[in-house]
């Protein structure tokens, strides 16, 4: 079964999640990075900080928690690309509930075996069969399939917002990576209810644009899975919004950016050499926007949020190697 709630997500919902998740996750600090650019100094929001290196685990865990709150679940199901994978298993092992996750055959190694560390039954299928398997190993035994489209987890995420708003009350331009959705959506509902005149901007790989066609078109579309996988941010290759994402989106983010392959392998460096932040490329996206997209941004104090850091290596061994795994992809 799937987790049904249709509302739309609310800042009390948020506030809410935020003391659910509190003994869980870690509020990292906002970092200001030393780039010169015109238009509104940077402060960067380190997700890659938390305990699975990435942001994921605020909506995994809330969501996680209110199933074992509530009785309602002794094992849970997830289909990721790795990091709503590594999240929920690290939630369900920290309620003792059983977790079996989807991955792509694609998924890097590094998140497939830090989703196993996490205690998770990891089963890895072709990246168009993700979504499929997971609702059929749910259906299978009654366990509860754990959305990353979640309303709980969209709330989890919209923590950060409710971070930034706070610790940051001039911040004018907010930027999020979008895959699937949900962590735009919630950290535009906890901004906008802070500030309405807040612009929070997604960021998008050019070539997973499915998100920025879908706020242009007024519809949510899907890209082919081929061309989705094409891009190295291996986190941001969802083909679609998520249904419940999608509504929120429409209604409170200003605008979504797409950036280039070679603009986001140049962004995680910069990260690293103004703020000593490791960057997986999924994670250096927002940061990508701000760096080689500002005519296409507002101006004013900007927060980019770094998303995730799961990538083994030093910095330019890293950027070598997301290299050579885009050339590889497309070919697909």
């Amino acid at each position: 079964m799937t987790i049904d709630d249709p509302r739309l997500v609310t800042a009390a919902d948020i506030a809410a999640a935020a003391t659910r998740i509190g003994r869980f996750v870690r509020q990292p600090a906002l970092i200001p990075a030393d780039v010169d650019r015109p238009g509104g100094p940077l402060w960067i929001k380190p997700e890659n900080l938390q305990p699975t290196k990435a942001f994921k685990v605020r909506g995994a865990v809330n969501a996680v928690t209110l199933l074992a709150e509530g009785g309602r679940a002794t094992r849970v199901v997830a289909h990721s690309s790795g990091n709503h994978a590594q999240a929920v298993a690290f939630a369900a092992r920290r309620h003792g509930l059983r977790a079996t996750v989807v991955l792509p055959d694609t998924a890097p190694p590094l998140k497939v075996e830090a989703a196993r560390a996490q205690g998770a039954e990891v089963i890895v299928v072709p990246p168009a069969d993700r979504e499929a398997v997971a609702l059929d190993l749910a259906a299978a035994d009654g366990a509860v399939l754990v959305s990353s489209d979640d309303p709980a987890v969209i709330a989890g995420h919209g923590t950060i917002g409710a971070e930034i708003a706070r610790d940051l009350p001039d911040a004018r331009v907010v930027l999020a990576p979008v895959c699937n959705g949900g962590l735009l959506a919630g950290v535009a509902v906890a901004l906008k209810a802070a500030d309405p005149s807040i612009r929070v901007v997604g960021v998008e790989p050019a070539l997973a644009a499915d998100a920025s066609e879908s706020l242009r078109l007024g519809r949510r579309t899907r890209w082919p899975v081929e061309s989705t996988y094409r891009t190295m941010a291996d986190g941001l290759r969802a083909p679609v919004l998520g249904p419940t994402a999608w509504p929120h989106i429409r209604a409170l983010v200003d605008d979504i950016v797409t950036v280039e392959e070679e603009d986001i392998a140049a962004a995680m460096s910069v990260l690293w050499e103004t703020t000593g932040q490791v960057a997986e490329p999924s994670g250096a996206v927002a940061a990508a926007a701000y760096l080689f997209r500002r005519d296409a941004l507002p101006t004013g104090t900007t927060v980019a949020i770094l998303s995730g850091g799961t990538v083994a290596g030093p910095p330019v061994a890293v950027e070598q190697s997301v290299r050579h795994d885009t050339a590889e992809a497309g070919s697909l």
